[in-house]
């Protein structure tokens, strides 16, 4: 058996005993490691995303590949049934492929979409994945999700340049994201944030043509998804 996986294993078991978060010295006891090899232990899991600190909080909390692993487990189909009237709803009202997608690791995997009925159309996504720094509902999880954005500007960087950090950061005032032919030529694209308990937990995206979906679309769009999820 490797004693550091072991541990880890440990260090995460406790932090789940504890109800999801603990401090670093009842991490220690909890799995009778001296508190700088907790520590250490901990620095990695942080960066790696399996455990993550909150501003003005000192305990360490399980993190969102944690999350993605429980979602993989059961999850996906929950949101899947819960969020689809939601879809519905949003497809009916603007005529449009909607599609709903979760964060998964340093991907978007999309759980489920209904096409529109146009003869102009963008097509379903249900069951694809997407890098995280490519589609707008990507964009979306790096500016609303704090701990995979600092994950990925710690580890891929090189795929986030200034002009995407920009984005970024104007979707985090927005609190939606668009594209605008920047994924595909000649579609356009408004994704907006699902939160439980304050948290995001997936988000809706709404694409179509260009030529259908000028940026006022857009935005109205993003307006009209907005109030179905707050009902």
């Amino acid at each position: 058996m490797i004693q550091s996986v072991e541990r880890a294993a440990h260090i995460l078991e406790a932090i789940a005993h504890a109800g999801g978060a603990a401090h670093l010295n009842a991490i220690a006891a909890a799995t009778n490691l001296r508190s700088t090899t907790a520590h250490n232990i901990l620095k990695t899991l942080q960066s790696l995303g399996y455990v993550r600190r909150r501003a003005g909080d000192t305990r360490y909390h399980l993190g969102d590949r944690i999350q993605n692993l429980a979602r993989v487990a059961g999850d996906d189909d929950r949101l899947r049934r819960d969020l689809r009237p939601a879809l519905e709803a949003m497809t009916e009202e603007t005529g449009e492929t909607v599609f709903l997608a979760v964060p998964s690791g340093d991907e978007v995997y999309f759980l489920d979409a209904i096409e529109s009925r146009q003869t102009l159309k963008a097509g379903s996504q249900a069951s694809e994945r997407l890098p995280m720094a490519g589609s707008a509902i990507g964009l979306l999880f790096l500016a609303l999700i704090p701990q995979i954005r600092n994950r990925m500007l710690q580890t891929h960087s090189d795929r986030i340049g200034p002009k995407l950090e920009a984005e970024i950061e104007a979707i985090a005032k927005r609190g939606y994201a668009l594209d605008q032919e920047n994924w595909l030529p000649g579609l356009n694209c408004v994704a907006v944030p699902y939160a439980e308990a304050g948290e995001v937990r997936a988000g809706f995206g709404l694409a179509g043509p260009s030529s259908r979906l000028p940026l006022g679309q857009l935005e109205t769009f993003a307006d009209v998804m907005n109030r179905i999820l707050s009902q």
